[in-house]
C-alpha cells in the first residue's frame, strides 16, 4: 500500500490544471530534487550535480529526496526506470538518449520532469536543464565559467521539449599521453591510478555534459583501474585505443615472455582473456580490436617471421581480432566491437590485405592534425579517431591547434556518408583544448549544423558565452588568424608547426650541432620511451638530420619562423589589447586559454629560428653570434614560463609541472648546454639521451610499480 500512495500523490501533484498554465513555474533555493531509490547510481550522481549548479546559482542547495514532499513550490523529477517516472514520460521519447525536459502543473504545485528513453537519456536531461536554464557551462570545470547568481529562473509556462537521439551512436574521449593531468593532479599513494580519482570524475562529468557516452580512461593502464569502476559509476562505457586491444596493457609486457603471434598464439590469447576477465563486471564495455606491437609500434617489427609481406600481416590481424571476439563473447554473449586502423590498419584494409570480422565497427583515424586517413573510403556504419591533441613530435600538446574549419569538414564528410557508429577524440590533458574539444563533441550529437559549419559564427558564440558579448567579434578574429598563423610543412595537405615541432626540431638541431653524430635511438621489444645507446636514426620520426646537411635545415627552419613570426607578433599585439573587452571574472580564463596559446606557439617559433641561427652561426665559426642567438632564445623560454604562470591561477597550481612531451624546459636545458658549449667548446656535456619520451612515460606510470600484464 504504500507504493499506491506514492503513485496517489505523484498522481496528485502532475494533473494539469487549464486555469493554472499561464503562471511561470520558478526554479529558486526551495526548489526539490525528487529522485526515486529505484533509479541507477549515474541518475543519482547527475542529481547531485545539478544540485551543486543550483548551489552556485542560488546560494543554496535543494533538498534531494526519494518520494514527493507535499508542500514544496516545484518540485524537479528526475529518472528514467521508476514507477514514478514511467507514467509520465512521453510515449514519443524511444530511442536511445533522446530525453525530454516538459513541465506539468497540478492545483498545488508544478513538476519539472527531466526524464529520457534510457539511463544516459535522463542524464543528459539534466545536464541539458542546467545548460538551458541555470546557464552552466558543460566545460565549467576547465574554464572556471561560473554561472550567474540570481534568485529564481521563470520557466515557460508551457515547456515541454523533446530531445532527439545523437548523430553519432558511440561519442567520447580519450585521455592519452597525459602529462599535463599526471603532474598536475596525480593520484595519492595507494589510490591505485596516475590522474587522482577527484580529477577523473571531473572528466567524466564534463563528457557526460556534452552527451558524450563512452570513454578511454588513460593510456598505458590495466583494466581493474579505479578510473573503470568510476565511469562505470557515473554511467560511462568504457573502451579501449588502438594499442591496448581488449585492455591489455602492452607497455607492461612482462621481460622474457614471447609476444608473437605466429610462434606462441597462446601467450598473448592468454593475456587478451586475462584482461576480459578482469574489468568489473558491472561496467558496460566497447570492446576495442587489433593487433599492435608493444607500446604502440606495428606488429611487424616484433615477428621477423612476416618480413615485408602485407598479405599476411593483415591475414594475422584478422585472425587476431576473431580470436578476441571469441574470448569476450564467452562471457558476454551481447558484447559490441570496434576496431581502430591506425597506421598500418589503415593501409592494409586500402590495400585489401585486412578484412574486418563481421559485427566489428571500422574506426579511420586522423593524422594528428585532424585529416581523417580514409583516403574517401569511408562508408555507413564505420567511424572516426579523432586528435585536438596529439603527442607525434610534431603536433600540439599545450595549445589549440586543429581549427574548426576542418573539424566541421571532415567529421561532416563522416556524417554526410553515414559513418556514424562511433566518434573518439583525443583531448589528451583536455584544459589546453577546451573549445575544439567542444567543436567535437557538439557535432558527435547534432551533427554538421550551420553552428559548427560557420567556423566564425562558431569561434564567436564561444568566445561570446566565454568572454562577454562585447569581445565576441574581436576575440573570434583572434582564433580564425591563430590557426592561420603557424608556419607549415611543405607537404599536401599542410601541417602546421605544432608546439611539440618547434622544440623537438629546435632540441634535434642543438643536439646534432653538439655531438656531431647520429641522432636518434632505436627502440627494441620494450617501452618507446626507453633511453638506448645512439645508433641510426629510425623511421619512426619524421626529420632525420643527414638526409640533407644540418645547415640546410637549420636554415630552413629558421627561414619558415622568421617569415611567420610578424604574424604571430601582431596576433599577440591583438590579442593583449583585446583583453580590455573581455569580461572582468573571465579575464583570468582569456589568460589562460587565448593569451597562453598565443605566447607560447609565438616564443616557440622564436625558439625555433633563434635555434637554427645559432646552429648556422656555430658551423660557420661564428661563437659570440651563436651565443647571442642562444641567449635570445633562452630569453623566449622564460616569457612562455612567465605566461603559463599566469594561467596557473587558483586551483590550476603547477598546471605545468608535467610538461614531460612538449618539454619546454628541456629545451631551455639544451640552450644553456649550447651556450656554455659556445663559451667553452672544451666544457664537458651531459650524456646526450635523446629518445626524451621515456621520462614523461616513467612519471605518468610510475603508480604501476613493477605490475606487468598478466599472461599466466
Amino acid at each position: 500500500m504504500p507504493h499506491t500512495r506514492t503513485l496517489t500523490l505523484l498522481a496528485a501533484l502532475t494533473l494539469s490544471i487549464p486555469a493554472l498554465a499561464q503562471t511561470p513555474a520558478v526554479v529558486d533555493a526551495n526548489t526539490v530534487l525528487l529522485v526515486p531509490s529505484e533509479e541507477p547510481e549515474p541518475i543519482q550522481r547527475a542529481a547531485r550535480d545539478l544540485a551543486s549548479d543550483m548551489e552556485k546559482v542560488f546560494g543554496k542547495k535543494p533538498r534531494i529526496v526519494q518520494s514527493p514532499q507535499a508542500g514544496a513550490p516545484l518540485t524537479i523529477l528526475i529518472g528514467q526506470r521508476s514507477a514514478q517516472v514511467r507514467p509520465l514520460r512521453p510515449a514519443a521519447v524511444t530511442q536511445p538518449e533522446a530525453f525530454t525536459i516538459s513541465l506539468t502543473r497540478s492545483d498545488s504545485a508544478p513538476t519539472l520532469l527531466l526524464t529520457g528513453a534510457d539511463m544516459r537519456g535522463a542524464i543528459f536531461a539534466v545536464y541539458q536543464f542546467a545548460q538551458d536554464y541555470l546557464q552552466v557551462d558543460p566545460l565549467y570545470y576547465w574554464t572556471d565559467h561560473a554561472p550567474p547568481r540570481r534568485t529564481r529562473v521563470e520557466l515557460p509556462p508551457a515547456l515541454d521539449k523533446n530531445f532527439p537521439p545523437p548523430v553519432f551512436k558511440y561519442r567520447g574521449w580519450f585521455i592519452n599521453d597525459e602529462d599535463l593531468l599526471t603532474g598536475w593532479a596525480p593520484g595519492p599513494k595507494g589510490e591505485g591510478t596516475g590522474i587522482s580519482l577527484e580529477a577523473w570524475d571531473h572528466i567524466y562529468e564534463t563528457i557526460l555534459r556534452l552527451k558524450g557516452n563512452i570513454v578511454c580512461p588513460g593510456t598505458w593502464i590495466f583494466p581493474d583501474e579505479p578510473q573503470i569502476h568510476l565511469a562505470g559509476k557515473r554511467g560511462l562505457i568504457v573502451s579501449q585505443h588502438h594499442a591496448i586491444p581488449l585492455g591489455m596493457n602492452a607497455a607492461r609486457w612482462p621481460e622474457g615472455a614471447p609476444y608473437s603471434y605466429t610462434t606462441r598464439p597462446e601467450i598473448l590469447e592468454r593475456a587478451w582473456k586475462n584482461a576480459v576477465d578482469a574489468y568489473p563486471p558491472g561496467v558496460e564495455v566497447l570492446w576495442s580490436l587489433g593487433l599492435r606491437g608493444l607500446s604502440d609500434a606495428s606488429y611487424a617489427a616484433y615477428d621477423t617471421s612476416l618480413g615485408n609481406d602485407s598479405a599476411a600481416l593483415g591475414r594475422l590481424i584478422g585472425k587476431a581480432m576473431e580470436t578476441q571476439m571469441r574470448i569476450v563473447r564467452a562471457s558476454r554473449p551481447d558484447a559490441q566491437f570496434v576496431t581502430n586502423l591506425w597506421q598500418e590498419g589503415a593501409r592494409l584494409v586500402q590495400e585489401g590485405h585486412l578484412k574486418i570480422p563481421d559485427g566489428v565497427g571500422t574506426v579511420w583515424a586522423d593524422d594528428g592534425f585532424g585529416y581523417l586517413q580514409d583516403r574517401g573510403q569511408v562508408t555507413a556504419g564505420q567511424g572516426a579517431y579523432y586528435h585536438v591533441a596529439m603527442m607525434n613530435f610534431r603536433a600540439n600538446q599545450l595549445t589549440e591547434m586543429v581549427p574548426v574549419e576542418r573539424i566541421a569538414s571532415e567529421l561532416g564528410r563522416y556524417a554526410k556518408a553515414g559513418a556514424t557508429h562511433y566518434l573518439l577524440v583525443n583531448n589528451s590533458d583536455v584544459r589546453p583544448v577546451s573549445m575544439t574539444t567542444k567543436a567535437v563533441m557538439d557535432l558527435a550529437w547534432k551533427g554538421p549544423t550551420p553552428e559548427i559549419t560557420n567556423a566564425l559564427k562558431f569561434y564567436h558564440d564561444w568566445s561570446a558565452e566565454q568572454f562577454g558579448e562585447k569581445a565576441g567579434d574581436t576575440v573570434a578574429a583572434l582564433y580564425r588568424d591563430y590557426f592561420d598563423a603557424p608556419a607549415r610543412t611543405a607537404r599536401e595537405p599542410t601541417r602546421e608547426y605544432g608546439d611539440q615541432y618547434y622544440h623537438t626540431e629546435s632540441r634535434i638541431l642543438l643536439r646534432a650541432y653538439a655531438i656531431d653524430g647520429p641522432l636518434y635511438t632505436v627502440p627494441g621489444q620494450a617501452p618507446l620511451w626507453m633511453p638506448y645507446r645512439l645508433t641510426e636514426p629510425p623511421s619512426r620520426l619524421p626529420r632525420q638530420p643527414g638526409r640533407q646537411s644540418l645547415g640546410e635545415i637549420a636554415s630552413a627552419e629558421a627561414q619558415r619562423c622568421r617569415d611567420a613570426q610578424p604574424r604571430w607578433d601582431a596576433l599577440w599585439a591583438r590579442a593583449v589589447k583585446a583583453e580590455q573587452l573581455v569580461d572582468t571574472e573571465r579575464r583570468p580564463f582569456y589568460r589562460a586559454h587565448v593569451l597562453a596559446m598565443i605566447a607560447i606557439s609565438k616564443e616557440s617559433n622564436r625558439i625555433l629560428a633563434l635555434s637554427g641561427e645559432a646552429v648556422q652561426a656555430a658551423q660557420a665559426g661564428d661563437r659570440v653570434k651563436a651565443r647571442s642567438a642562444a641567449a635570445r632564445a633562452l630569453q623566449a623560454v622564460a616569457e612562455i614560463r612567465r605566461v603559463e604562470t599566469t594561467a596557473e591561477y587558483g586551483k590550476w597550481k603547477n598546471w605545468y609541472r608535467g610538461d614531460w612531451l612538449t618539454n619546454v624546459g628541456r629545451t631551455g636545458e639544451l640552450l644553456e648546454n649550447f651556450a656554455r658549449l659556445m663559451d667553452d667548446p672544451l666544457s664537458p656535456l651531459p650524456p646526450p639521451i635523446i629518445w626524451e619520451n621515456w621520462e614523461a612515460y616513467h612519471h605518468i606510470m610510475q603508480y604501476e610499480g613493477d605490475r606487468t600484464a598478466d599472461v599466466k
